[in-house]
């Protein structure tokens, strides 16, 4: 159930690149020591109330390992008694009075000691059982971590392509306002017309609306990013823009190998059929005949000829349960326990096959981003080239103001699908890590 809360809570926390929210927000004076990935990290998966409740299920289990191997320890209780009887079986001798075989009065204290000497192995299958359960439990608060780990990047570049975003907006900004300027300026002699000055400031209006959805949609992540740190959602943040990330040391053809031996979930399919097959081992012996040994020893009265003087006494023994008939209850448990391995086959198979389509989807979209990169670097080095020309022209009289706004929103537009472009490279990169079961924290 933890699981899949973390499951559903990380699909929330990945946004779609390009899709803002709407509304209008204040801009917001950042503080000037920003975040790096690493330390978000490093703080989510050590504080992180599920990583803590992941952590608490280890004392669990270490609890129940403890209960599993108090099998072998004795029971020992002190058990205490007094009882008042009558009447009395007396007889009477003649000139020697009246006796009596057993007292009116009855006290007892007994120490009871009690062994298990053999069970058929049933106390060590359960403690086998309870171990691994502690492994399955270790996994997965590793692979809470890496999920949490996966919600945080997802977060953290979001935040960088706006925060670079927002940058960019200002600088279209500060340059649409030097052509308005401009236009103005010419205006007054006459070589420019109202309508140019008009579509300037048409163009810094939707401009600005752009910036305000970017700033708006920044207010909502970085309310996320305090969320998943535990501080208040009014807390201001800032990360830093680091898009270098070292590509997997593994060749392509040794990617799904990798994925099936490292990846968090073909771990846990492994581990619960290691834990499927304890179980089944030890629900067969619960039929199996138990030995104990007992000890019994204390003080007690009624013994004759001196029934009211406290004796000490002892009984010890060894003692067999031998179950007969269960009421078919034992075969039916083993039968669930074989249905579990099967059905925990099924699973694994399940998760490998998704596995396979995850590693070849990552890597495919790795291949497309870097492909997108080197397109966006040659499409902004043309823009910037057409807009000097643009300049130039401009300058000369052979343009309008029109078309070197054009070319300067070319620009601005081509700085943006770049940087979106690294970013969803860098995800494409962390995406193929995670596929393949690299730790990310």
């Amino acid at each position: 159930m933890m699981l899949l809360k973390i499951n559903r809570y990380f699909r929330l926390m990945l946004p779609v690149f390009g899709i803002l929210v709407a509304g209008t927000a204040k801009s917001e004076t950042l503080p000037s020591d920003s975040l790096s990935l690493k330390s978000i990290i490093e703080e989510v998966t050590t504080n992180h109330p599920a990583v803590k409740k992941a952590m608490e299920e280890l004392n669990v289990a270490d609890a129940k390992i403890g209960l599993a191997e108090a099998n072998y320890l004795p029971n020992v209780d002190f058990s205490t008694s007094y009882s008042r009887i009558g009447p009395v079986a007396t007889i009477h001798i003649p000139d020697m009075g009246s006796f009596s075989f057993v007292p009116h009065d009855n006290y007892s204290a007994v120490i009871n000691v009690n062994q298990t000497v053999y069970d058929f192995g049933r106390t060590d299958k359960a403690v086998q059982l309870e171990k691994q359960g502690k492994e399955l439990t270790c996994q997965t608060v590793e692979q809470v971590k890496q999920k949490l780990s996966q919600a945080v990047i997802a977060n953290y570049y979001t935040l960088v392509y706006l925060q670079e975003a927002i940058k960019i907006k200002d600088q279209q900004l500060k340059t649409l306002k030097e052509h308005l300027d401009r236009v103005q300026k010419k205006q007054e002699t006459g070589s420019a017309t109202q309508y140019e000055i008009l579509t300037t400031e048409v163009r810094i209006s939707a401009i600005e609306n752009q910036k305000t959805d970017l700033e708006t949609a920044r207010l909502v992540q970085v309310c996320q990013l305090n969320s998943l740190l535990g501080q208040p959602e009014n807390t201001a943040q800032q990360v830093r823009k680091d898009l270098t990330v070292a590509n997997p040391d593994l060749k392509e053809d040794a990617l799904i190998e990798a994925a099936m031996q490292n990846l968090d979930e073909m771990m846990l399919a492994r581990e619960k059929a290691r834990l499927a097959g304890l179980r089944l081992n030890y629900t067969s012996l619960q039929n199996k005949p138990v030995v104990n040994a007992f000890l019994s020893g204390g003080i007690k009265d009624g013994y004759t000829p001196y029934i009211y003087d406290p004796k000490a006494n002892f009984t010890l023994g060894f003692g067999m349960k031998v179950p007969i008939f269960d009421g078919k209850r034992s075969k039916y448990n083993v039968k669930q326990a074989e249905s579990a391995i099967l059905s925990n086959d099924q699973d694994t198979e399940i998760a490998r096959r998704g596995i396979v389509n995850e590693v070849v989807e990552a890597e495919a979209n790795l291949k497309a981003s870097a492909k997108k990169v080197a397109q966006s670097e040659l499409q902004l080095k043309q823009a910037t080239k057409a807009y000097s020309l643009a300049q130039a022209k401009f300058d000369a009289g052979v343009i309008t103001n029109l078309e070197l706004i054009e070319g300067s929103t070319a620009v601005s537009e081509s700085r943006l699908q770049l940087l979106k472009a690294k970013i969803d490279y860098t995800g494409s990169l962390y995406k193929l890590k995670s596929a393949v079961g690299e730790r990310l924290y």
